[in-house]
């Protein structure tokens, strides 16, 4: 894999599993917390994916990229999904102890906004940004208030998958030939469409260090009586968000409050509320068929429900800024990177920091709330 100019890479054990870590060469170890920010990636990516971020964040920083368990240079561990994200939570704790960080800002994409939430009502925080964030009910089958649809979370976790897609991140496909292969999901899942940008070739090799042995993606389903006729498994990736296993919606309750920032795009096929990777909205499309109504199967209101619960976080007290990006898609850091770092320094406290437009960017949005 390559580093970019000034990130070295490294593997630490640490008393959980060995860990992929990205640096920048030059950072004083000895900085204190509030001026360190860690990276943490989502699903089918890894630290890569974080480096034009860590070259242009300001030099009296400390910031550094972890790969999660089974993704990048981290130990293929298998996932006890029964836990939620707490077997990723777990090891960045345990590798921010091997580091002798014992706090820091924590910035979650996608996957990794539930990990650093999780992580946030385990431990304590600097601050939290959470990038185009799994909602705080987990990846499907839910209603806007988080209620679960089913008992057995039908139609969440690893048995949604799609098993072509999987068998070309085994088999380490870097064409465009199918709209199932890793370069044509990033194009159409991962960026809005138009985005292009010189490191594609990176991030699709990045995609390719998903683990695809049992316990890590996708992860087991169940046969289910309830449509579209599976549930979620106990182990592997995705089985980790399913609505039984993962809630942190528990942040509005956290005595000690650490500033929130929630940055996101409007074109977001991943995370939205119609969003292309719930199956329940594809059964509402027709694309699924058989699709029993939205009595029965609602649409997950994504983005809804990450509103509702950082108001009321922000009504107990705590400071919510909500950055909206108009035309982006899944990965802020990657299309609109000026508004992304500005964003972040402006959370962190970092004196100067400003949050404008780019050229690039049609609009942007800010909705703070305190």
């Amino acid at each position: 894999m390559t580093e970019f100019d000034g990130i070295t890479a490294r593997v630490i054990p640490t008393e959980r599993i060995d860990v992929g870590l990205l640096e920048r060469a030059a950072d004083d170890p000895s900085t204190p917390p509030e001026r360190t920010v860690v990276l943490v990636h989502g699903n089918v990516t890894s630290a890569v994916f974080w480096q034009e971020t860590m070259q242009h964040l300001p030099s009296d920083l400390r910031v550094l990229a972890v790969d999660l368990r089974g993704f990048g240079h981290s130990e293929h561990a298998p996932v006890d999904a029964t836990r939620g994200l707490r077997d990723f939570s777990d090891d960045l704790r345990a590798t921010l102890e091997a580091l002798g960080i014992p706090s820091a800002h924590l910035v979650g994409w996608s996957m990794g906004g539930g990990i650093v939430m999780q992580y946030a009502l385990d431990h304590p925080v600097q601050s939290l940004t959470l990038q185009a964030p799994v909602s705080p009910y987990g990846f499907g089958g839910t209603r806007r208030d988080g209620s679960r649809l089913t008992a057995d979370d039908a139609g969440c976790g690893g048995g949604g998958a799609n098993p072509d897609f999987v068998q070309r991140l085994t088999d380490r496909d870097t064409t465009d030939e199918a709209p199932t292969s890793p370069r044509s999901v990033f194009r159409s899942g991962y960026v809005a469409a138009g985005y292009s940008g010189e490191h594609e070739d990176l991030w699709v090799e990045s995609m390719l260090t998903t683990s695809t042995a049992e316990g890590n993606y996708p992860g087991d389903g169940v046969p289910s009586e309830n449509w579209p006729g599976f549930a979620a498994g106990t182990i592997g990736v995705l089985n980790t968000m399913a609505p039984r296993y993962f809630d942190v919606s528990g942040i509005v309750d956290l005595p000690q409050k650490p500033p929130i920032l929630w940055i996101h795009g409007t074109a977001d096929a991943i995370v939205s509320d119609t969003s292309f990777y719930d199956l329940n909205f594809l059964g509402q499309l027709g694309v699924i068929p058989d699709w029993p109504g939205a009595d029965v199967a609602p649409v997950q209101e994504m983005v809804s429900q990450t509103r509702d619960v950082l108001d009321a976080y922000a009504a107990a007290g705590g400071a919510v800024t909500e950055v909206v990006l108009e035309g982006v898609g899944h990965s802020p850091h990657l299309e609109s990177p000026t508004e992304f770092r500005a964003a972040l320094l402006a959370v962190i406290g970092y004196v100067g920091s400003r949050i404008e437009p780019s050229p690039a960017t049609e609009a942007i949005i800010i909705r703070s709330v305190d």
